[in-house]
């Protein structure tokens, strides 16, 4: 297969895990509902950046470290679940104590959504799962030199990123403004982080 028609492939494989909805996804959602636009696009701006330092490390090898010592893929799955939990309870907590947020008015900083959105994606299980099993298959040494290459997935991975989580916010903040970021809307997306985190350790362990 020609450099062009692997490109390709990686990105179908990319878009398709993105778009599968898991720990980032759910970040991204949970901040554009209950903090607007300016913080589910900060969400998106922190997921993004977590990608580039997973593309880094896969570039560098530094995965294969996961590989020789499997525990270590348990100890970031139960970290990264119970991360996203932890967000989703705090939610859920705000939304009942009747928390209001007016759509174009993040209820914390940009920059705090955005480092917190880069540690939920360095937490990401998945996101270790394909730099072990998927990304490695795509670096070539002789079709030229392995930064180059990974250069190239990342411009993928980072842009498919942008535009899934992307699209993902903008259409929860016109959701979230059509509902008034009611507090029952709060509860709800909390509710709905902490069951991610759940359901990630139980299909990451069973896995």
């Amino acid at each position: 297969m020609n450099g062009s028609g692997t490109l390709w492939l990686y990105f179908v494989l990319v878009f398709g895990i993105i778009a599968l909805p898991g720990l980032d996804m759910a970040y991204v959602l949970a901040n554009a509902l209950t903090g607007g636009r300016g913080a589910g696009l900060a969400a998106v701006g922190g997921i993004v950046a977590g990608g580039v330092c997973h593309i880094a490390m896969g570039a560098l090898g530094v995965a294969a470290i996961v590989r020789l010592w499997p525990a270590l893929f348990n100890v970031l799955l139960v970290a990264g679940a119970a991360y996203i939990a932890w967000i989703g309870w705090n939610l859920a907590r705000a939304g009942a104590t009747t928390l209001e947020v007016r759509a174009d008015a993040p209820a914390q900083p940009a920059s705090s959504v955005f480092l917190k959105g880069m540690a939920t994606c360095l937490l990401n299980p998945k996101a270790y799962v394909f730099m072990l099993a998927i990304f490695p298959q795509f670096l070539k040494p002789a079709q030229g030199p392995i930064w180059a290459q990974a250069t190239s997935l990342g411009l993928i991975t980072a842009g498919t990123q942008a535009g899934v989580y992307g699209g993902v916010a903008l259409l929860a903040q016109r959701a979230g403004g059509s509902l008034g970021a009611s507090g029952l809307a709060t509860r709800a997306v909390g509710m709905l982080l902490v069951g991610t985190g759940i359901v990630t350790v139980v299909q990451g362990w069973q896995a």
